[in-house]
């Protein structure tokens, strides 16, 4: 889910549920049942303090990780993660040095989180708490860990194919950050699967965009492996 969602994908959950896809939806941390007591968003997962940025993400990852080893306790033979938004940099810090990982899809995301903050409408509180004592470089360098540019390589391990959806009038996660990360991939011989709609970050969980979105990634999934 994104960042601080407010109800879980209950609409996806059923549409690949209905057609014989296992789907296991996992609550970040700071949301949900994971709410801190008396905060009204997710804070604490994404904010000014760097470094308790990174350990919420950090956690997220760890957390898909572990419910992915349940699931192959359990006798499932083929994983995919899904992503969107801020939940698309955990999907995909999950998926790149993950072999038990066959697919990954990544809903309106980009490569640089820093970038992402900077640039973004929904993240310019925290543009404005950070931008009188640290620059974008410094941005940048600080958060290197959760960049998925710098996971290129490991995303294009052989046994793992990507989706990406973006939206092109996104001004969550603009659209040209996405590109950036695309081109990224193509330069070490990913070949991604990328659905380009005309909507923004927020009105891709609208008909039809969604409509079509499920229906790329229902493709995706159901497709033979390489």
């Amino acid at each position: 889910h994104h960042w601080n969602a407010s109800t879980r994908n209950r609409q996806i959950a059923k549409f690949f549920s209905q057609r014989g896809i296992t789907v296991v939806e996992i609550a970040m941390p700071y949301h949900f049942e994971r709410s801190r007591p008396g905060s009204l968003y997710a804070d604490y997962m994404l904010s000014s303090n760097l470094g308790r940025t990174i350990q919420s993400v950090r956690q997220a990852v760890w957390d898909g990780r572990k419910l992915i080893r349940w699931l192959k306790s359990e006798g499932y033979r083929e994983v995919s993660v899904l992503g969107m938004s801020l939940g698309s940099w955990v999907a995909g810090l999950i998926a790149a040095p993950d072999s038990a990982v066959s697919k990954a899809s990544l809903f309106l995301t980009a490569g640089s989180l820093a970038d992402m903050v900077w640039t973004g409408r929904a993240t310019r509180s925290i543009r404005d708490s950070l931008e009188p004592v640290i620059e974008l470089t410094d941005l940048r360098r600080a958060w290197g860990p959760l960049n998925l540019e710098n996971y290129a390589h490991n995303l294009a391990r052989p046994d793992l194919e990507l989706h990406v959806v973006l939206a092109t009038r996104d001004k969550v996660v603009l659209p040209d950050l996405s590109r950036r990360l695309i081109q990224k991939l193509k330069a070490v011989g990913v070949r991604p699967n990328v659905l380009e709609l005309n909507c923004g970050h927020y009105s891709l969980a609208m008909p039809p965009y969604i409509l079509l979105a499920g229906l790329s990634l229902k493709r995706f999934l159901s497709c033979a492996d390489k």
